[in-house]
């Protein structure tokens, strides 16, 4: 995996300096600690960080075609690179390189702005053709891998693979978004296409942007969606055959490695599925990794050790501490953003394990969106029986009020807590699924924003990144209408930004073979009671894998990545949260209602209320405010 930099003048042919591209590459030296390049001509420069995992010996970047005049810098992988190869040789295009990249610029000589459609992979690529006077910008399908991009107010154009290579501008706008931070506070990150900032942006994935030279026209262009168009099959055996052969090949196709290539094993599902998978698919044993915790409740090692003894891996296990919270200050570096999924935590530690065994490791990641496996999905199709049954008109006052009225029950289990059923059958079926993934909801945050912030808002609510997706989304089934919400917003801003930042933080390649797009357009049109069957998650894809999976691993109930952040918040990090959150960053901001913050540290230190989620949540975007020279909304 590697890191990116560029910057593009859009009208003229100024001449970058060496040093600027040199700086903004070096930020990101941690994705790529192999090799660096820089590439600069009239008008534009590149720039690049080489972690080396396919054709070692040669692929430097920036790379050319045959004769100089389109040059690419690139991150990401291209797995179906060597059928590309030999079409495009066939083409009459010369290869000098065994590697992907090079691929990419004879698929641009070759196919245009349709080359990324081509291409069956994870990347971020920027493309100069000097002779078409173009800069070509892409993302993979689905965000697996990032860019970032400005258009700075001196009239050139600057992209990079993290945030901080931006920052390195001194023209950079660094005004805060104030809508960003409605829904950094509603969601725990910003997201696509917005960043932190009013003046850069993030490309969104599945997305191109094309720039013609003298053009100061930046209008990113989409070329896929999720389809979700219904899959024809025979008979329920049929498709558990078909399912498990076609993730098979997702998986095989990312097993190219000419390094050390291994597996997470978190003992859920989808990791196990991915191992069962590589150990079919290779002789040797697979590397897998584990992390297990000090509180035997977010503890699942025992579930991986089972996978682990029945594959015959060679396997190894990292513990992190119920104390292991050394990595707030790193995390705050690490994501350059706010960013308030405190799994991050062992993430990080996961990732810091597998590079000491491997410099690849496939991932279970998207499992849950594609297969419907989180708990939520199961209540909010639960209350859409209800929303279904009775008008909007007639729920929203009843259960408005009774959401009013009704003590809210931090401690107790969900189907319990009658509040935020209430409150989300008081709700359209959007609103309400808003409502169940916020950090903090409506209430909260309007009792947490300033007067200011509200002012700076005009009325903004983060439910318009929800409305947006709806209008233009595929499908109209309840669930799968959530599923794709949730590949648009959540796994790309939280869940594959974490495992991006926190493997490139330790120089380490993830390969994510449930988010192969070619799976994922098959698996979106499966029947939405085979994803979601009664109470039971993941349906299909847990028959499927009866036959290669212990029923320990398969039914259980979930655990996910969980830290004890209630129980850090009333002990050893009680100063922390008081000096951080009553200090002077926070307060001078003039984003918050002091008084607000005030009654929720007292009520959470003193046992009355859980607030545990307010206090990280604020904790990260004050670690950023403190990063920040210039504080504006």
């Amino acid at each position: 995996m590697c890191g990116i930099v560029g910057v593009f003048d859009l009208a003229g042919k100024r001449e970058f300096s060496r040093e600027l591209i040199s700086r903004m590459n070096e930020t990101q030296f941690h994705r790529g600690p192999d090799e660096g390049g820089i590439h600069i001509e009239p008008g534009v420069g590149f720039g690049h960080r080489r972690l080396s995992i396919i054709d070692l010996s040669s692929g430097q970047q920036p790379l050319f075609n045959e004769d100089g005049s389109v040059v690419v810098t690139y991150n990401g992988e291209i797995y179906n690179f060597p059928e590309l190869s030999e079409e495009l040789k066939a083409c009459g295009h010369q290869f000098k390189t065994h590697c992907d990249t090079e691929v990419i610029v004879h698929a641009w000589e070759e196919w245009g702005e349709a080359c990324v459609e081509r291409f069956r992979g994870m990347f971020a690529f920027a493309i100069w053709d000097r002779n078409q006077q173009t800069l070509f910008l892409a993302r993979d399908r689905l965000g697996i891998k990032p860019l970032f991009y400005s258009a700075l107010p001196d009239g050139s154009f600057a992209f990079s693979s993290e945030l901080k290579a931006l920052k390195t501008l001194e023209n950079l706008p660094r005004e805060i978004d104030p809508t960003s931070i409605e829904d950094y506070f509603t969601f725990g990150y910003v997201p696509e296409p917005k960043t932190i900032f009013k003046g850069v942006c993030k490309l969104r994935p599945g997305y191109t942007l094309l720039i013609k030279h003298g053009s100061s026209v930046i209008e990113p262009k989409e070329y896929w969606d999720i389809p979700f168009t219904p899959v024809n099959y025979t008979s329920e055996e049929n498709l558990k055959a078909e399912l498990i052969e076609r993730m098979r090949d997702a998986v095989d196709v990312r097993m190219v490695a000419e390094v050390p290539l291994g597996a997470f094993l978190s003992g859920g599902v989808d990791s196990s599925a991915i191992v069962a998978m590589m150990a079919q698919l290779q002789e040797k044993p697979v590397h897998t990794c584990a992390i297990g915790f000090d509180v035997k409740q977010f503890n699942e090692t025992e579930f991986a050790k089972q996978v682990a003894d029945q594959y015959k891996t060679d396997h190894f296990e990292g513990l992190v501490g119920s104390d292991d919270f050394d990595l707030l200050d790193t995390l705050a570096d690490l994501y350059d953003e706010p960013y308030a999924d405190s799994s991050a935590i062992p993430t990080y530690r996961v990732c810091q394990l597998a590079k000491k065994q491997v410099t690849v490791a496939l991932s279970g990641d998207g499992g849950d969106e594609n297969f419907a496996g989180y708990r939520r999905y199961r209540w909010h199709m639960n209350e859409e029986k209800l929303r279904a049954a009775i008008p909007l008109s007639v729920r929203k006052p009843i259960f408005g009020l009774l959401g009013k009225l009704y003590p809210k029950a931090d401690w107790a289990p969900r189907v319990f807590r009658a509040k935020t059923t209430f409150q989300g059958l008081a709700r359209s079926s959007v609103e309400a699924y808003l409502h169940t993934v916020s950090l903090l909801s409506e209430e909260q945050r309007d009792q947490l924003f300033s007067d200011k912030l509200k002012t700076a808002l005009k009325g903004y609510q983060s439910i318009e990144v929800f409305n947006e997706y709806v209008a233009k989304a595929p499908t109209q089934d309840p669930l799968s209408l959530i599923q794709y919400l949730d590949m648009k917003t959540y796994l790309v801003g939280d869940i594959l930004t974490k495992v991006d930042r926190a493997s490139m933080a330790h120089a380490l390649e993830v390969r994510v073979p449930l988010l192969d797009h070619k799976f994922i357009e098959w698996v979106s049109g499966l029947p939405s009671n085979l994803k979601l069957k009664g109470q039971e998650g993941k349906y299909a894809l847990k028959k499927s894998l009866e036959p290669y999976l212990p029923n320990d691993v398969l039914y259980r109930a979930k655990m996910g990545f969980g830290v004890p952040l209630a129980k850090w918040f009333r002990g050893p990090l009680k100063e922390k949260v008081n000096e951080s959150l009553l200090g002077d960053t926070i307060r001078q901001s003039g984003l918050f209602n002091m008084e607000f913050i005030e009654q929720v540290i007292k009520q959470h230190q003193s046992g009355a209320r859980d607030y545990s989620v307010i206090i990280w949540t604020l904790l990260m975007f004050n670690a950023f405010l403190e990063r920040e020279l210039d504080i504006t909304a």
